[in-house]
């Protein structure tokens, strides 16, 4: 745990979060800023820093995210529309927060090339 990451702090329950799933190693929010109809963060519970970050010993949490990513989608109702998983590594990359998550959007046909 970071004591500066806004993550940690919604982990450990210092700030209110809106939970859509939680286990016992990760939890999914919904976005405060939604860039589709279906927008949800998937956050590990493990403070990682970027994706740059994970090491071996990750493998089993990255695969677990993208479980998750499709039980929600299943469970919310969009999963058979299609959706998209993103996640941002470092400044250049749009990530402007410093612990790994996973973007889950939905809801809306996404466009190529993304931004």
């Amino acid at each position: 745990m970071s004591d500066n990451c806004i993550f940690c702090k919604i982990i450990a329950g210092d700030i209110p979060a809106r939970y859509v799933y939680e286990d016992e190693l990760v939890l999914v929010l919904e976005d405060i800023n939604p860039q589709a109809p279906h927008h949800y963060l998937i956050v590990p519970r493990k403070h990682i820093r970027t994706t740059l970050d994970l090491t071996t010993a990750d493998n089993e949490l990255i695969g677990h995210v993208f479980q998750v990513a499709g039980k929600v989608a299943h469970d919310v109702g969009f999963a058979d529309d299609g959706f998209r998983v993103i996640n941002n590594c470092n400044e250049a990359g749009g990530q402007t927060v410093w612990h790994i998550h996973f973007h889950l959007l939905g809801g809306r046909d996404m466009t190529w090339p993304p931004g």
